[in-house]
């Protein structure tokens, strides 16, 4: 019998350009609020508990839901998912420009949370079952890793723009016409799809991995707030550890399972995995620790600080986009191992270069552009393998799965990495003594600027350079730590991938 390929779907491109736009919002709304944060807390007067809760709501709320979201997709339509995630997106994105208490923007947060689990494993999904063509899938693939990787570093610069111009509502507003647009043309053009599972819903399986993967997510940010000493952190961790492994364990035995867990007996399927995973710790610790260091360290406005990260966007979206090129003409494992060895090098970078608590931007922009350049090959690799490695019954929750490694690697990144560069921040500060402002310098260069500025002069101007000097030197040997993460990837990368896989349907080993 002749096997026949299906005619392409003639809508595929404009599908493309819908999810692409999709997720750009989705991306950005992660990143988005750092450059808001400030202006929101002057006007709603947060408490220090409410401030945490609006920073991490959308994370907690997107990580727990991220499993379940893929598996009802399949169940019930990744299409409808897809409209009804942009609904509630578009509604919590109002609720909270127009707050008036702090308590309404956390709950916004949380339903942009809900409505983002909804929209990013339906964005893969979709994609797998309208591009056909291998060549053209790699590249579609290609294009959704550049708008999530791109959109994350963009976030502050949008941000900036629009906070310094018309306040933080209009982060939120922002939101808006684009979902509004996304239900109009996607409701016109995306076409329905369903891998319905025999079998009940899983109802023991939703409640362990949303307990799970909250859980998770909260005990990694509260590591990060709070150090290795804290007891929630830990407390926290240990509820997810077990949470996740009666979860696992269930699904291994179940008929019927939410999320199939053997798809991790792929080799392919798990170091793709794991180079997501470690890329986006590293990622997500240099996004934050530089912002940091542009803003406090050296001076810059968000928006002018957001525009110095653009070298690693631009040359993530670059990559991102000639890597199924290089694809189809070397070994996934050699390119894959290359865009590794390009991360770990420009995180190896500011360190070789740091002359005694003093690097240049120039420098810092050399190793950003590397940084993206790096990042842009191997989560475009590891995603089109990731996606090529799974049978299309499994799709939404390889789809959960990769995404889940996009969050929970950006938050451990913050929390662990970033807590070590705190940690030798303080190493290298001098000693204050007695000085009354000793703890809120030492607690971190942010609270360090605060009183240089308030104490200001020449007495504050040497205040913030002492504190500029010793966290260049803690950030820097961060970084070379965060190497050694992608760094292990490529060496998994290149021993344990298949010589002669290619991004194919089913390369299942």
């Amino acid at each position: 019998m002749n096997n026949v390929s299906p005619e392409p779907d003639p809508r595929r491109w404009a599908v493309l350009a819908i999810l692409a736009g999709s997720l750009l919002l989705i991306a950005m709304d992660t990143t988005i609020l750092n450059v808001a944060f400030p202006s929101l807390v002057e006007d709603l007067q947060p408490g220090s508990v409410q401030q945490l809760w609006i920073i991490d709501a959308y994370a907690l709320a997107l990580s727990g839901l991220l499993v379940t979201a893929g598996a009802l997709g399949d169940r019930w339509g990744r299409k409808k998912l897809l409209l009804i995630g942009f609904g509630i997106f578009a509604a919590a994105s109002l609720g909270a420009a127009f707050a008036t208490e702090a308590w309404h923007v956390i709950a916004a947060r949380a339903m942009l949370g809900v409505g983002g689990a909804a929209i990013m494993p339906s964005t893969l999904s979709i994609l797998r079952t309208v591009f056909h063509d291998p060549k053209e899938r790699a590249l579609a693939y290609a294009i959704w890793a550049a708008v999530f990787g791109g959109g994350m570093a963009v976030g502050p610069v949008v941000g900036g723009l629009l906070v310094e111009q018309h306040g933080w509502e209009s982060a939120f507003l922002l939101n808006i016409p684009v979902a509004l647009a996304v239900i109009g043309f996607g409701a016109w053009l995306v076409p329905e799809s369903r891998k319905p599972r025999a079998g009940r819903w899983d109802w023991w399986g939703v409640a362990q991995s949303i307990i799970g993967m909250l859980a998770l997510a909260g005990g990694i940010k509260q590591l990060g707030k709070g150090g290795v000493s804290d007891p929630v952190a830990w407390t926290l961790l240990a509820i997810a550890a077990v949470a996740l492994t009666v979860f696992i364990r269930r699904q291994l035995r179940i008929a019927h399972p939410l999320l199939q867990v053997r798809l991790f007996g792929s080799r392919s399927f798990s170091i793709a995995a794991s180079a997501i995973f470690l890329s986006m710790i590293a990622m997500g610790a240099v996004l934050f620790l530089v912002t940091q260091w542009f803003q406090y360290a050296e001076g810059f406005s968000p928006l002018e600080a957001g525009v110095r990260l653009l070298p690693a966007p631009v040359a993530l979206i670059l990559t991102s986009i000639v890597t199924p090129v290089l694809m189809h003409r070397f070994a996934i494992r050699h390119v894959l191992g290359v865009g590794l060895m390009m991360m770990a090098v420009a995180l190896a970078l500011p360190w070789l270069v740091n002359h005694s608590g003093s690097i240049s931007y120039l420098e810092i922009a050399v190793a950003l552009a590397l940084l993206g350049a790096g990042a842009g090959i191997a989560t475009t690799v590891a995603s089109v393998t990731l996606m090529a490695a799974t049978p299309s019954r499994d799709v939404g929750g390889a789809a959960a799965i990769e995404e889940t490694c996009y969050e929970l690697g950006a938050a451990m990144g913050v929390a662990i990495l970033g807590s070590l560069a705190a940690a030798l921040y303080r190493t290298h500060l001098p000693d204050l003594g007695d000085d009354p402002v000793a703890d809120s310098v030492q607690d971190s260069i942010g609270e360090a600027a605060h009183v240089a500025a308030g104490i200001g002069g020449a007495e504050g101007a040497a205040l913030l350079e002492e504190a500029a000097s010793a966290f260049t030197s803690g950030m820097t040997p961060t970084f070379l730590i965060a190497a050694a993460l992608p760094f292990a990837a490529a060496v998994l990368a290149w021993t344990r991938i298949p010589k002669d896989l290619r991004p194919t349907e089913n390369a299942e080993h």
